[in-house]
């Protein structure tokens, strides 16, 4: 009976120092790991990546082009009309960050022609997102970021690409704010944040709003476009404005936007000229 007694003591003393063993084990940290990776000729996509970062507390690598680009508009152009019609990517230095590591990838870029940057391709060519969440961001001269988007998806098949920023560079002083509420909007930090309400129905433009669409676009030589029907909704400390346009005729060039249907986002804040936000071809 003793010898029962001593054996049923022992079991339950394991049993209390495998509990006790269970209860000092740290917890695991579940919150996501962030990496923001960008690629910056003019430094306007360098300052949305270090607002993203420091708010997320992230990461932050850039993408650099072994022969960087000639920051002349032009020069950068002629470079990627010869590269496409080559079918080369620019060669791009290693990265220091293991990709493995991370469960969150901000991938930032300049839109040219329509989509990211050649860097940022050159990089997608030999990188793996699979299974990541991936966000793109952009800056751009009209707009960029639907169709640069739909390319990363098409080319990182594997991975998640979540709704994505984009902001243009004329916008730039804008852009902390925005990237704030984004972030909040995608649950990325925490913040008190309202959701936009719907566009209204779409409807011919009004003198009035034509107006205003011609004063926003005023100026932007690549867009010469006229409004045709019009979608409102009102925004904190103003209106936006959803436009669909049609092109003008204009002279082919290789540097313009094929010409055709497009949609211009328009905001006018109390007080303020309006200003268009973005453009989808």
């Amino acid at each position: 009976m003793k010898h029962i007694k001593l054996m049923t003591i022992v079991a339950a003393t394991a049993m209390l120092a495998v509990s006790c063993g269970q209860k000092k084990e740290a917890p695991k940290d579940e919150s996501p790991k962030y990496l923001v990776l960008y690629y910056s000729q003019t430094s306007n996509t360098k300052a949305v990546a270090e607002q993203i970062a420091n708010l997320l507390n992230a990461d932050i690598e850039e993408i650099v082009a072994t022969q960087p680009y000639d920051g002349d508009f032009q020069a950068t152009i002629e470079r990627c009309i010869q590269e496409r019609e080559l079918g080369v990517k620019p060669e791009i230095q290693p990265l220091t960050a293991d990709i493995s590591q991370y469960d969150v990838i901000f991938i930032g870029y300049p839109v040219w022609f329509g989509t990211y940057a050649p860097p940022v391709a050159a990089w997608l060519n030999q990188a793996d997102l699979s299974g990541k969440k991936v966000v793109p961001f952009c800056t751009f001269g009209s707009g960029g970021l639907e169709s640069s988007a739909k390319d990363l998806a098409a080319k990182q098949p594997n991975a998640e690409v979540l709704p994505g920023y984009g902001v243009r560079a004329a916008r730039l002083e804008a852009m902390p704010k925005e990237v704030e509420e984004f972030l909040k909007a995608g649950g990325f930090i925490e913040g008190e944040y309202t959701p936009l309400p719907d566009f209204g129905d779409m409807h011919d433009v009004s003198a009035d709003e034509a107006a205003i669409f011609d004063t926003a676009v005023d100026g932007y030589p690549m867009l010469n476009a006229e409004a045709k029907s019009v979608a409102v909704r009102t925004i904190p400390n103003g209106t936006e404005y959803l436009f669909v346009a049609m092109d003008k005729p204009r002279e082919a060039k290789a540097d313009m936007p094929p010409a055709g249907e497009l949609q211009v986002y328009v905001t006018v804040l109390e007080g303020e000229t309006p200003v268009f936000t973005k453009v989808i071809r």
